[in-house]
């Protein structure tokens, strides 16, 4: 058993969650880098609410950030705690256990607080959560979500009409048990109240944004140096590489139809209609998809049509027939028979690991 224990001592736990000089003193490491800034009142109090299986790099690229701010300043600008909605310790999905502060609970006024989660994210998420989430955001604090948190936050019913993001693997995913909300595909989000991004390095994107807006310039900057973040990412930045980038090519029309399989791998795909929108034959479709990719229009649509099978098997309980219909098979059996070749098993079984 592997286990992370971030814990920050106090001689009372519950006086994580008392308001000023109560709170636990912030971690100020010390460092050879500088960065000058003038007094602070007080610590921001940081929540982190942990979920079973959660991203442990999306956690620690937060966390890590807001522990660099301090030690560059030699202030406490951040304190942190980790919260779980028992109380306690949370196992990573990498296996690592990280230790628990305290249950969820009362939160400071000013306080920012993040749901963290990961891998499975529909499984983690509990009504308990979700309502204290609820809370939270109608006693005025602000809330987020990291890597797959916004699960968290659409069960609390908050999302709606606000612009957030997720990992990109579980976009696809959310649509599907949330379909009336719609994730923006990109690094991170900040809308009013809500703060979400996609997990990974992204959390540092985030929290760099905050530390600049909250702190300024140099010091966002020398967080991004010490990070080893080469550049400050905007928050409207791809998560995923372009199109054109992660295929090595910039034809036009061989990215148009790629689009258009993307956009529509749920329903049938008339490639007679997509040549005469493009202006280009049949032929010379199959022409760009050999040159470029070394395949067929077929073949490529067959596979988009599988990894997106595949992912939503791993991240949602649908079934494979609802999973069959979402990626644009007629039948069960024939989606079966095609994962089957690509992956070799069943797709009941790598849904379930049974049979």
């Amino acid at each position: 058993m592997h286990t992370l224990f971030l814990r920050y001592y106090v001689s009372d736990p519950k006086s994580l969650f008392c308001t000023g000089a109560d709170l636990p003193d912030a971690i100020v490491p010390k460092g050879v880098a500088h960065v000058p800034l003038p007094p602070v009142a007080a610590a921001e109090p940081i929540v982190f609410a942990l979920l079973p299986n959660l991203s442990m790099l999306a956690f620690t690229s937060a966390v890590e950030t807001l522990r660099i701010a301090n030690q560059l300043t030699g202030q406490s600008l951040y304190s942190w705690t980790t919260v779980s909605e028992t109380g306690e310790n949370v196992r990573c999905s990498n296996g690592i256990e990280i230790g628990i502060d305290a249950p969820i609970g009362d939160t400071p006024s000013n306080a920012r607080i993040f749901v963290c989660s990961g891998v499975q994210p529909e499984r983690s998420i509990s009504p308990r959560t979700s309502d204290w989430i609820r809370r939270q955001w109608r006693m005025g604090r602000t809330v987020g979500g990291l890597c797959t948190g916004a699960y968290t936050l659409a069960r609390a019913g908050i999302l709606a009409g606000r612009t957030f993001t997720l990992h990109w693997e579980n976009i696809a995913p959310f649509r599907e048990h949330f379909p009336g909300l719609d994730p923006v595909e990109q690094l991170y989000a900040i809308d009013d109240r809500i703060l979400t991004c996609g997990g990974g390095a992204a959390a540092t994107d985030l929290f760099i944004k905050l530390i600049y807006e909250r702190h300024g310039t140099d010091l966002a900057r020398a967080v991004l140096n010490m990070c080893l973040h080469s550049v400050q990412r905007l928050e409207t930045d791809r998560q995923q590489a372009s199109t054109s980038a992660s295929l090595g090519t910039r034809n036009e029309k061989l990215l148009a139809i790629i689009a258009h399989f993307e956009e529509n791998l749920d329903g049938e795909i008339d490639l007679g209609a997509l040549t005469r929108d493009l202006g280009v034959s049949r032929r010379q479709i199959e022409r760009l998809f050999r040159t470029h990719l070394n395949t067929t229009p077929k073949r490529y649509l067959q596979d988009l049509r599988l990894h997106r099978a595949r992912i939503l098997l791993a991240e949602t309980d649908m079934p494979v027939v609802e999973v069959a219909i979402a990626c644009g098979y007629e039948t069960a059996g024939n989606f079966s028979k095609r994962f089957r070749e690509a992956f070799g098993m069943s797709p009941y079984k790598f849904s379930t690991g049974k049979g």
